[in-house]
């Protein structure tokens, strides 16, 4: 097995944008994995429109290839040409993958021949996809006509959402040397999904920078109560309950400061519901932030709250990584029980075996119905000062060293894909053989993520 310093081991990251402001998990990720000395290279599909780049982006040491995108036949047959020229079979192989290919857009495939072609002139030894549309197909077309092995992460939009292509989709998690699950609850959903990928699928979890984050016991809460949300502002993100929680506290005589940092396409509407309700000047909506700035709102904060929920076309977060940057910071956190939330910030208990497990957060159910009031209960329940925050936060920091570290989750993925060896197979995740080869997918409806 080759070695991280091996210089023949080469990753390629394809990923549909690149740099993506709202993305920090994939530079966190490639950061971890060149401080463990691999060699890596991007592939990015579309341009970045972000205005905004955290300074992490700077300390990415790995070439960065924008490839362009025909839309013209002609521009789209010249990538054919050179494809037919370097790649061997390539008539083939392309016709054997027709049965996928006429669900793409045609440029997006051309794309896709573009990248075998460069990731082959390149070295490329391994792709490695975030997220299972647009970045795995090109990722599972190149891999296909190059020979070269490619891997995904699955993460939520494209696991969960109504446009979802499941044949698309199926396909992409089959042809993988292995797929990854950002939770417990995903590794789930794919094996139900198709039970074949019982030997491909792996759970690596999102991992965080933990130095950047420094620990501090929480502070009494103050008053009014600082409330913390951010995220996109998006449906999923559920800021209009929290809002409207805002309000019920207010009319109860508790009052409370809210800041929302992000934007998104639910701004103006969010915007409305606040001057709507009477609480300009309680509730701020402060637009994104970087990294740097993030840390000044979390020490600024008491409590975080996360109140995610699923979107009318199936959307739903995976795991935000703002929830474990508050945990490992010691900022306590209210969130809702949707897809792998419920593995980072749960109630006390115990495990599937039995042992017991500290309590790292408030859960609430993540029904629309009655949220703003579960909501409010729950910072009303944080703001007592009899509430356990201080006990509450260090075991939410114990439990982010334990399964969120991007050190050790970035060598679980570097070894399912041929680079290091030894820890995977101890962890569990040791790779598999060969996905199955063939084309013919079962009929299988997509699972309601909100069961």
């Amino acid at each position: 097995m080759l070695s991280p310093s091996d210089p023949t081991a080469k990753v390629g990251y394809v990923l549909k944008v690149y740099p993506r402001f709202s993305e920090t998990f994939v530079v966190t990720e490639i950061l971890a994995r060149e401080a463990a000395g691999e060699q890596l290279a991007v592939y990015a599909l579309r341009p970045t429109t972000d205005a905004r780049f955290h300074p992490q982006i700077a300390q990415v040491q790995a070439p960065v290839t924008h490839l362009p995108r025909a839309h013209r036949l002609p521009t789209e047959w010249e990538v054919f040409a050179r494809a037919q020229e370097e790649l061997p079979g390539f008539g083939p192989v392309l016709g054997e993958l027709m049965p996928l290919l006429v669900r793409m857009d045609p440029s997006d495939v051309a794309q896709a021949v573009d990248l075998a072609v460069r990731v082959r002139r390149d070295g490329i030894t391994h792709l490695h996809a975030h997220f299972a549309t647009l970045a795995a197909r090109a990722a599972m077309v190149a891999s296909a006509l190059s020979g070269i092995p490619y891997s995904v992460t699955t993460h939520a939009k494209d696991l969960f959402h109504e446009d979802v292509d499941p044949v698309l989709l199926r396909a992409v998690l089959r042809r993988a040397a292995h797929v990854v699950a950002i939770s417990d609850y995903n590794r789930r959903f794919l094996l139900d999904l198709d039970p074949t990928l019982a030997g491909s699928v792996r759970l690596v979890r999102n991992g965080l920078a933990l130095p950047r984050f420094t620990f501090a016991d929480p502070v009494a809460p103050r008053t009014p109560l600082r409330v913390l949300a951010v995220g996109r502002l998006v449906e999923k993100k559920g800021f209009e309950h929290l809002v409207r929680a805002a309000a019920q506290l207010r009319e109860a005589g508790m009052a409370c400061s809210v800041r929302v940092v992000g934007d998104g396409e639910f701004g103006e509407p969010l915007a409305a519901l606040v001057e709507e309700l009477g609480l300009t000047g309680s509730v701020e909506l402060v637009g994104p932030r970087s990294q740097a700035e993030l840390v000044q709102e979390l020490g600024w904060a008491d409590v975080l709250a996360a109140p995610c929920v699923v979107g009318a076309d199936g959307n739903a977060d995976g795991l935000p990584t703002v929830i474990l940057e508050a945990m490992a910071s010691g900022l306590p956190c209210i969130a809702t029980d949707v897809t792998g939330i419920p593995e980072a910030v749960h109630p006390a208990g115990v495990d599937a075996d039995g042992e017991p497990v500290a309590q790292t957060g408030i859960l609430l159910p993540h029904d629309v119905d009655g949220l703003a009031d579960r909501l409010a209960g729950a910072l009303r329940e944080v703001a007592d000062p009899s509430w356990p925050r201080v006990e509450v936060a260090r075991a939410a920091r114990a439990a982010v060293e334990r399964d969120f570290d991007t050190v050790r989750q970035s060598r679980l993925l570097a070894e399912l894909q041929g680079v290091g060896g030894g820890a995977g197979a101890a962890a569990g995740a040791a790779p598999t053989g060969a996905p199955p080869a063939d084309l013919v997918l079962p009929s299988h409806d997509l699972a309601e993520v909100s069961r």
